[in-house]
C-alpha cells in the first residue's frame, strides 16, 4: 500500500494538512517523536542524542566520533522496516529527507510558505515581530543543516520532492484537497521495483552501519544486492583501502558484490579511519593559532581529534553545546583568563577533564589550577608525545567514570 510523507516547514499549516489526510486516507500519522522512540528502543541510544543528530546542528566534533552518522543509520534503518510493512503511514517530519528517492510507493511532499508569510503566522501564535523572524531562522537552519547533511541541498529545495505546494492564498481545505487529488491521481503504486528500492534502502543502512562501526565513513548505495562505495578523500595506499572495505562489506547478509569507486570530489582531502578507541573529543584552547594548528595536526596524526578555538569565551560556549571529553587549556589569553575557564567549565561540566598547557605560567597558577580539578599542567614547548599520552590518559579516566555510570 502507499504513502504519504510530508517535511514539515514550519509556521505553515503542514502538521494540519498532515492529520486531515490520515484521518481522509484512514492512515496512521507517523511522526518524527514515533521513530525517536523506536529507535531508542530497538539500539538502547537514548532519545536525545537521536533527535540531536536530526533536529541539531553538527557536533565540532563529529569529523572524530562519526555520532551524526551513527545516529541517522539507526534513524534510517528503523524506516527502512516501517516501509517494509504492508500498511500505509502519513509521515511527517525530518525523516521525510531519510527515505530513499528510489523509494516511489511514498508520496514525498512540501508545503512551503515565504519567509513573510511564516512571519506573519508565527506573530499569530503571540510571539513578537522579533521573536517571529528569530523562530522561522531557528526552524529554518535545523531543516537546512539536515539535508545540507545529508544531500549538499537547502530543505526547500523541489529536487527532493514530487509534490511542492505554495500555501499562500491557500485554506487548509485546499492543501488537503491538491494532495489528495494528487496521490490518488497520478497512482503512487507499491510496485515490484519500490519494494526493491526498499530493500536497497535497508541493505545500505547495514552496509554502511558496519563501515561506521569500523571507523570508516563512505558513501553507500545498494541495487539489488550489488553494493557500491564511494571513496571521497584521498588515501595513500588505494588498493589496500579497497581490500579492507570489501571485506568488511562483503560479511554483511544480502551483499552479493562490492564495487569501490573514487568520487569525482576524491582529490579533495587526506581519508582517515577512525579510532574510536581513542580520544576524539579534544578541545584545544590557545589564543596562539598556528600553535593550535600545528599542535592539533600533530595529534590528530596520533589518532587524537582535537578542535581549536581561540579564547575562553569560545571555549565555554563550545562546552556549554557540544560537550568535549577532555580540554587541552592555555592560561594567559585576551579576555578571560585559562583559570577563570576552568573555575566555570568544573562548575557546569565537572566531567570534562582539563590539561593546562601554558609558557607564562607560575607555581601559584599551577597550585590553583590542580586544587581547581585540572587532570595535568605542563609548560611549553611541550615534547607531542608527552601531549598526546596525557590526553590519552585523561580520556581513559572519563571512559572508565563513563563505564561506571
Amino acid at each position: 500500500m502507499s504513502s504519504i510523507a510530508i517535511f514539515p516547514c514550519t509556521f505553515t499549516p503542514a502538521h494540519t494538512v498532515a492529520n486531515a489526510l490520515a484521518k481522509a486516507l484512514d492512515i496512521k500519522l507517523y511522526e518524527d517523536s514515533d521513530l525517536l522512540a523506536e529507535t531508542s528502543q530497538k539500539y538502547g541510544t537514548s532519545i536525545e542524542k537521536l533527535q540531536q543528530a536530526m533536529h541539531g546542528k553538527t557536533s565540532v566534533f563529529n569529523q572524530f566520533t562519526l555520532e551524526k552518522e551513527k545516529m541517522l543509520n539507526h534513524l534510517r534503518s528503523v524506516l527502512a522496516e516501517k516501509l517494509e510493512q504492508p500498511d500505509r503511514y502519513m509521515f511527517y517530519g525530518f525523516m521525510t529527507a531519510l527515505i530513499s528517492q528510489e523509494v516511489s510507493h511514498v508520496l514525498k511532499v512540501l508545503l512551503v510558505g515565504t519567509r513573510q508569510t511564516r512571519i506573519a503566522a508565527a506573530i499569530t501564535t503571540g510571539l513578537t515581530e522579533k521573536e517571529a523572524k528569530k523562530a522561522v531562522r531557528s526552524d529554518d537552519v535545523k531543516a537546512y543543516g539536515l539535508t545540507d547533511f545529508l544531500y549538499k541541498k537547502e530543505a526547500y529545495d523541489s529536487s527532493l520532492y514530487d509534490l511542492v505546494v505554495p500555501v499562500e492564498l491557500k485554506s487548509d481545505d485546499d492543501l488537503v484537497d491538491i494532495v489528495f487529488q494528487y496521490f490518488h491521481k497520478i497512482s503512487i503504486l507499491r510496485t515490484a521495483q519500490s519494494q526493491q528500492a526498499v530493500q536497497d534502502m535497508k541493505l545500505e543502512t547495514m552496509v554502511e552501519s558496519s563501515l561506521l562501526l569500523a571507523g570508516h565513513k563512505i558513501a553507500v548505495s545498494a541495487h539489488t544486492g550489488e553494493i557500491v562505495l564511494k571513496v571521497q578523500k584521498s588515501v595513500l595506499n588505494f588498493d589496500k583501502l579497497v581490500s579492507g572495505l570489501t571485506s568488511i562489506v562483503s560479511q554483511v547478509d544480502g551483499v552479493t558484490g562490492v564495487d569501490v569507486k573514487k568520487s569525482k570530489d576524491y582529490n579533495d582531502s587526506i581519508y582517515r579511519q577512525q579510532n574510536f578507541d581513542l580520544p576524539s573529543k579534544v578541545l584545544f584552547v590557545d589564543d596562539e593559532k598556528d600553535f593550535v594548528q600545528t599542535v592539533s595536526e600533530r595529534l590528530i596524526s596520533r589518532d587524537v581529534g582535537t578542535y581549536g578555538v581561540f579564547n575562553g569565551e569560545q571555549a565555554l560556549s563550545v562546552i556549554e553545546e557540544d560537550r568535549p571529553d577532555v580540554m587541552v587549556l592555555d592560561l594567559k589569553m585576551p579576555g578571560l583568563h585559562g583559570v577563570e575557564v576552568l573555575r566555570q567549565t568544573k562548575r557546569v561540566a565537572p566531567e570534562v577533564e582539563v590539561i593546562i598547557l601554558t609558557g607564562h605560567g607560575s607555581s601559584q597558577d599551577m597550585l590553583e589550577c590542580m586544587e581547581l580539578g585540572a587532570f595535568a599542567y605542563m609548560n611549553k614547548p611541550v615534547d607531542i608525545e608527552e601531549l598526546s599520552a596525557t590526553i590519552k590518559a585523561a580520556y581513559k579516566k572519563v571512559s572508565e567514570v563513563s563505564e561506571d555510570n
